[in-house]
């Protein structure tokens, strides 16, 4: 199949990428913008590759919208994020239920306002029977807090000894495919405490362009590199 005129093989389509949207912020600082502008531009960025990922026939796509570490922001720019959020959820309820996508959340969202909260769990309520692309919006999460957590419910379910098939279902990620693919945008090259445990045989790419100029068309091609690339999984070629 093609898409922007880029050949993509379907039986090499990774099942499960993640994203780390980086770059907001110095978006807004190069335009001379205060940072909640990045990251309106940003959400503009997430409708778009949400779009093109059930076209293309992506099984999931796992999104780092709120890590755990991002509680040490301002508290006026978290406000304005959750905020953002809201608006998302009632703004492209249309377009998830027209593309048949189904929502879940990976993190603790035990903490988040109530309004939120609710907003979320109607959400995913809504788009439960949903069977095309699976959103995973991972709000405040992190890496270590959810290998944390998994070894909190072992302990309390009395299990003396686990293995790696029986603590993966432990995870919030229990019920998705292995995560293939992983994206970070911004230049930045590093993980940010983002599936610590699933991408032990992932494939990481990393673009300096900043999140909300990421474009469909340079996804396609981020996606291409990855059907480039020979994955042995610890085996000789």
């Amino acid at each position: 199949m093609k898409f922007f005129g880029i050949e993509l093989y379907v039986e090499k389509l990774p099942k499960h990428i993640g994203i780390i949207m980086d770059g907001n912020g110095r978006w807004a600082q190069k335009h001379n913008l205060p940072r909640i502008f990045g990251h309106r531009e940003g959400l503009k960025t997430v409708r778009r590759i949400v779009e093109i990922s059930a076209k293309l026939g992506i099984r999931c796509l796992s999104l780092y919208a709120f890590s755990t570490e991002n509680w040490n922001r301002p508290k006026d720019e978290i406000e304005s994020l959750f905020s953002l959020l809201r608006n998302y959820i009632k703004l492209e309820k249309k377009m998830l239920k027209k593309n048949n996508i189904k929502l879940i959340v990976s993190g603790d969202i035990s903490k988040l306002d109530e309004k939120t909260k609710i907003l979320l769990q109607n959400l995913i309520e809504e788009l439960r029977n949903n069977n095309g692309l699976i959103l995973n919006l991972c709000i405040n999460y992190g890496g270590r807090q959810e290998i944390i957590t998994a070894v909190n419910k072992i302990l309390s379910s009395e299990i003396k000894r686990i293995n790696e098939e029986e603590f993966k279902n432990f995870l919030y990620t229990k019920n998705l495919p292995e995560l293939d693919f992983l994206i970070r945008t911004s230049g930045e090259l590093r993980i940010s405490n983002f599936m610590l445990w699933q991408i032990a045989y992932t494939e990481l790419y990393f673009t300096k362009t900043l999140w909300p100029d990421f474009t469909p068309k340079e996804f396609v091609l981020a996606i291409k590199e990855f059907q480039l690339r020979e994955r042995r999984f610890g085996r000789l070629k």
